[in-house]
């Protein structure tokens, strides 16, 4: 009932419709032995929330707390998932708070945390996550954790940093450079995010 409540906040569809995947997926099941159902803890936690669930849940995002709902933003443009240590070093860099809000959002059924990654318990979930941004913020979002990131890369010498920095500015495009001395930067975290890839390539 737990787990199901965590999953589902308790929505009544919600719970039926992961009721019957659980049973579909075999991690329900009666014991006739123990006269009781029997469950796999482990692999329910794990397991991802059907898609009808998920945009129930991703409709309700307007809910969340509104810091919450910023750190949720903020990882969205990370893709489905992201380490924590990264979150920690942007967290620092852009002075924003983002793992307490990131832990309270595991609370609301929305992100799942293992493995040393918060990840979001749908993709439905990181899009409208991500969806709440305007096309034109996004842009300036991706740059300017990018950058934030690629000046860590660069003074301690992280490659696989440097990449993700890389990788986030390139998603800002050339519509979030804002002058000559920034398009520059950008172009030498790139020039050198290459260099890297190609040493690091078999």
């Amino acid at each position: 009932a737990n787990i199901l409540h965590h999953k589902t906040k308790g929505c009544p569809f919600c719970v039926k419709q992961v009721m019957m995947e659980l049973y579909k997926e075999r991690l329900l099941n009666p014991s006739l032995s123990r006269r009781r159902w029997v469950w796999e803890t482990d692999k329910i936690l794990d397991m991802k929330i059907p898609e009808n669930v998920a945009a129930f849940i991703a409709k309700s995002l307007d809910r969340l707390p509104p810091e919450v709902l910023t750190a949720l933003t903020v990882l969205s443009c990370f893709g489905a998932r992201a380490e924590i240590s990264l979150m920690t070093v942007l967290e620092r860099e852009i002075n924003q708070s983002l793992i307490a809000p990131l832990e309270a959002a595991i609370a609301y059924s929305v992100l799942r945390k293992k493995d040393g990654e918060f990840f979001f318990m749908h993709d439905k979930i990181q899009e409208a996550a991500y969806s709440m941004m305007q096309p034109e913020e996004s842009c300036l979002h991706h740059n300017l954790y990018g950058q934030a990131l690629g000046f860590v890369a660069m003074r301690n010498n992280d490659d696989k940093l440097l990449l993700t920095a890389v990788g986030q500015i390139n998603h800002g495009r050339t519509k979030a450079v804002i002058n000559g001395q920034q398009a520059v930067l950008v172009s030498n975290l790139n020039l050198d995010a290459g260099k890297k890839a190609m040493s690091m390539s078999d």
